[in-house]
């Protein structure tokens, strides 16, 4: 199969066509993915290949940067942002120069409505709306008592005790570590999680696989009140039939936390072997 890009696509890495319906994308990332160790490169990669194609938001961003001859994320990594691989992306809106959506056509759409509304009205209903945006702002902060910094905080705390049952695993216990790991995630990733783990079920009795993650630091990628990214070293010490002695494999972790009520929840993850 021909990439119109220099750099393998995400159709290329799971070895499907552009045109490929879901289930034949959801076919081709279980059937790459089924003999392989959950440490190896290119797991990772069809994992990623899977997480931007199974999704039509994402895939449809992907597409389209694509179609523009954007660069495309080498397997093995994070996926870019801008190939359409940001779980909250919304291609109706158009980042300005500070990262903040702009809805362009909506504002177009109002100026041609209102040009008999009085300037200084218009200019009333500015103040009066940033006056409420701010007064949500101040009272959200003062009935919780939590600002930002101490927000992402306790995602980052979250995020290293969710990280360990989410990516730990033995071959006699997987019905238990599955229920575990399910109690730290989102409904929504909970359905990516265990599509998953599916497959680690089909195969870990076979290989008599364990895992056990450990987490040996943590950063902030992206910082918010209700959704921030973390990226987390983590080392997983695995033993199967071949290797009864534990081999070490370290990767790095973006995960995403979501606030869900009083808890932080994982939302996503993307891994990749960290650099050694």
């Amino acid at each position: 199969m021909s990439s119109q890009t220099t750099s393998p696509s995400w159709y290329d890495v799971l070895d499907v066509d552009p045109g490929a319906s879901t289930d034949e994308v959801r076919a081709a990332w279980r059937a790459g993915i089924a003999d392989l160790e959950p440490g190896s490169r290119r797991f990772a990669s069809l994992n990623a290949a899977a997480e931007v194609l199974l999704d039509p938001h994402r895939r449809a961003a992907y597409d389209a940067s694509l179609g523009e001859g954007a660069p495309v994320a080498a397997p093995g990594t994070a996926p870019d942002p801008t190939s359409g691989t940001v779980r909250d992306t919304q291609p109706d809106l158009v980042p300005d120069a500070d990262g903040a959506p702009d809805d362009r056509e909506s504002v177009t759409d109002s100026a041609r409505t209102g040009r008999d509304v009085p300037t200084w009205l218009l200019a009333v209903l500015g103040l009066v709306v940033a006056a409420l945006v701010a007064g949500c702002a101040w009272a959200w902060q003062a009935t919780s008592g939590e600002t930002e910094e101490e927000a992402t905080r306790a995602a980052q705390a979250a995020a290293e005790r969710a990280i360990v049952p989410v990516l730990s695993y033995g071959f006699e216990t997987l019905e238990e570590d599955q229920a575990r790991a399910q109690g730290y995630l989102t409904s929504d990733y909970r359905e990516d999680y265990d599509q998953l783990f599916a497959v680690i079920s089909d195969n870990a009795p076979q290989t008599e696989t364990t895992v056990q993650a450990e987490v040996v630091a943590s950063g902030i990628v992206r910082s918010g009140r209700d959704r921030v990214d973390v990226l987390v070293f983590v080392d997983r010490p695995t033993t199967n039939k071949l290797t009864p002695e534990p081999e070490t494999y370290k990767d790095q972790v973006t995960v995403t936390m979501q606030r869900v009520g009083d808890e932080w929840l994982v939302d996503n993850l993307v891994t990749s072997p960290a650099r050694r």
